[in-house]
């Protein structure tokens, strides 16, 4: 697992890209910065896979588009192997598809290629934190956008039914994009219990981030609103 970095190290980030010159220049820009080190890359999947996990890294910049796979693939490997690794998405693309199944690769966040410098290096300071560059109320807005082209599939209804009364309505305000605190006020709750139920319904929905949880809480809305538009449109 990837340690967190030590006090006063400067945080540990692995470069992939396929084109040379986006990481000579993601490169320099962030070794102007004294707490950033860039400490190694890689142009296609392959290469990243082989050469990640010696490195050690506490974040990994990944294009979304490599020659011999995609960095979506690339992150849910490395982060098999180091846990504690959080990747960022970078890509020229606004692709609704990338960003869900980056989101549900564990990605800590998704950028686009078009992002100011500084507001890159803000963002690996952001996911350096365990922290996600991904909005849930966002997330699920665009999740509620999303149709499954199939219709038939439904793959979170055997782990919804795993969580209690309670835990489904802590989802249900991530899937609206709610704080701890606020979930906390809207349900009468400390803040410190809040956290256990958000702790015990990840566990049972195996994911590990809470925007995860508000994929999966916006797409149930979305097979139930569909489910009650069918049955209305039958009788």
């Amino acid at each position: 697992m990837t340690d967190p970095p030590a006090a006063g190290a400067p945080t540990r980030v692995f470069l992939v890209d396929d084109h040379e010159v986006v990481r000579r220049g993601l490169r320099d820009l962030i070794d102007d910065e004294a707490d950033l080190q860039v400490v190694g890359e890689a142009g296609t999947a392959d290469q990243a896979l082989a050469r990640g996990p010696a490195l050690r890294p506490d974040v990994a910049v990944l294009d979304v588009r490599l020659p011999d796979g995609d960095g979506i693939s690339v992150c849910r490997e490395l982060r098999s192997r180091m846990p504690g690794l959080a990747c960022l998405m970078l890509t020229s693309f606004d692709d609704e598809d990338a960003l869900f199944d980056a989101i549900m690769a564990g990605a800590a966040g998704y950028v686009l290629k078009q992002i100011k410098g500084s507001d890159l290096v803000s963002a690996i300071r952001t996911v350096a934190t365990g922290q996600s560059m991904l909005d849930p109320a966002t997330t699920a807005r665009l999740m509620h956008s999303l149709r499954d082209p199939e219709g038939a599939k439904e793959p979170e209804d055997e782990r919804l039914a795993a969580l209690s009364e309670r835990e489904r309505s802590v989802l249900d305000l991530i899937g609206e994009g709610l704080t701890n605190r606020q979930i906390a006020e809207r349900l009468y709750l400390s803040e410190k219990t809040v956290k256990n139920h958000i702790s015990r319904l990840l566990g049972k929905l195996g994911v590990e981030r809470r925007v995860q949880a508000a994929v999966i809480a916006a797409q149930a809305h979305e097979h139930a609103r569909e489910r009650e538009q069918g049955h209305g449109t039958a009788t």
